[in-house]
């Protein structure tokens, strides 16, 4: 069987109520996805929330959110993150402090002088980042399955469960062009591989995960897609050993004082609830909230859910 054609940047914009667009910020340009809010007058009045998805996805991850959130009126975008789907893949870029400034940049370019940011995974890492190295752009942050950058370290070094969940996969794609390679062959399969092992139980025998899987393996075959999600990882390998990580993980010891939700899933086998349960002191008003029977992606598997607790967060 012939492996599929190589997809272009553009196949990610799929049709749905919301509004494809570019934007330009920290250099480069951004894909961002945007529902209209339904009934807050224009959307540059409405509070802004900005979705960003974690590794080896795209914009679609928050497809619930996009249309959950904006009904109730806030103006709410999903944003490709540097090196995925229709974004730039520009060859440098992804250490934490230009991460954060990339997210200032969005926030700034879409008309608001702050943002409520919510993010998966890898994303949450970029929200807690920004939340400290841009404080005054930032309203409040939600994460799902994302624990402290501090609070991870520490439990992967400290933690057998963790360590043993965590760093086989991250050790893994390491190594230069062996990465790539394994998120590419077989039409992306590795891709559909790691969702069908985080995913809940409930969730995993369903046809919207096989739908999910589908349009996952097309994003990170997208050319310079999997270098540049490899990429994220890797400088948060490498910079253990460099000045750049050591004072970007001294940055992080800063106290986060905004509202702070933590949403996880209470099935999830990849992020251990313990984990999410360190440092408390670096976001000592934290609200931590387990969503029943989900696995590692609880914005997907319990969409309405994760909704109705972003928008008591966002008030």
């Amino acid at each position: 069987m012939s492996p599929n054609p190589i997809p272009d940047p553009s196949s990610v914009r799929y049709d749905g109520p919301w509004a494809h667009k570019d934007v330009h910020a920290n250099g480069i340009r951004f894909h961002v996805v945007e529902a209209e809010p339904a009934h807050r007058g224009r959307a540059s009045n409405a509070p802004l929330v900005l979705l960003l998805h974690g590794f080896a996805d795209f914009w679609w991850s928050w497809r619930h959110q996009l249309t959950g959130l904006s009904e109730q009126g806030f103006r709410v975008a999903a944003v490709d993150l540097r090196g995925y789907g229709d974004s730039d893949k520009p060859p440098r870029g992804y250490d934490g402090w230009t991460l954060a400034g990339d997210v200032a940049g969005l926030v700034r370019a879409l008309g608001h002088s702050e943002a409520t940011l919510v993010g998966h995974a890898e994303g949450g890492l970029v929200c807690w980042a920004t939340a400290v190295l841009h404080p005054r752009l930032v309203r409040s942050i939600a994460l799902v399955s994302s624990p402290h950058p501090v609070a991870l370290k520490q439990a992967v070094l400290r933690d057998p469960p963790q360590r043993r969940a965590w760093l086989p996969n991250f050790l893994r794609y390491q190594p230069p062009r062996y990465g790539e390679r394994l998120l590419t062959i077989d039409d992306g399969f590795e891709v559909e591989r790691l969702l069908r092992q985080r995913a809940g139980r409930r969730w995993a025998h369903t046809a919207e995960l096989v739908d999910t899987a589908r349009r996952m393996r097309s994003a990170i075959r997208v050319p310079g897609a999997a270098h540049s999600a490899l990429e994220y990882q890797r400088w948060a390998f490498r910079s253990q050993w460099r000045p750049d990580g050591a004072r970007f993980m001294s940055a992080m010891r800063e106290p986060v004082r905004i509202p702070v939700l933590s949403l996880y899933g209470e099935a999830d086998r990849y992020i251990l609830d313990g984990t999410l349960r360190r440092e408390h002191r670096l976001a000592p008003g934290r609200r931590l909230i387990g969503i029943p029977e989900a696995g590692h992606y609880a914005h997907q598997e319990s969409p309405d859910a994760v909704t109705t607790e972003l928008a008591k967060l966002l008030g």
